[in-house]
């Protein structure tokens, strides 16, 4: 579930993303507020993607207990031609079968340095 659901938000795939969580869904990237519910959940995907063309998530280990899946994984972003690779620690809550819960964990400066190597624009 969790896998399918990183696969198809990595591709801005929405609706299917819509599919797998629940509507009261609370996502967070940790530098970030958190967001609660499908379209907001959305909305903030869709503005972090749209500083890459494309993007990949691959996860290298998981685990899961119950309803609580944990992974480490490299978030890559293509930006001018160029891969930028991040890494990231994701825990997700399920209830039902579905996420209820996406909490994402990585260094900022990192994701900043990669993706705005000439500095943030203005």
């Amino acid at each position: 579930m969790v896998n399918q659901f990183l696969k198809v938000c990595a591709k801005r795939d929405y609706a299917a993303a819509h599919e797998l969580v629940t509507d009261d869904l609370e996502y967070q990237n940790m530098m970030l507020p958190p967001v609660v519910g499908k379209q907001a959940m959305s909305d903030t995907c869709d503005m972090l993607l749209s500083l890459c063309e494309d993007s990949e998530w691959l996860v290298h280990h998981e685990v899961a207990q119950g309803d609580l899946v944990m992974n480490e994984r490299t978030d890559r972003f293509l930006k001018d031609g160029t891969w930028v690779d991040l890494p990231v620690a994701g825990v997700f809550h399920l209830r039902d079968g579905l996420i209820s819960s996406w909490h994402d964990y990585f260094d900022l400066q990192t994701a900043m340095t990669g993706l705005f190597p000439e500095g943030f624009p203005s």
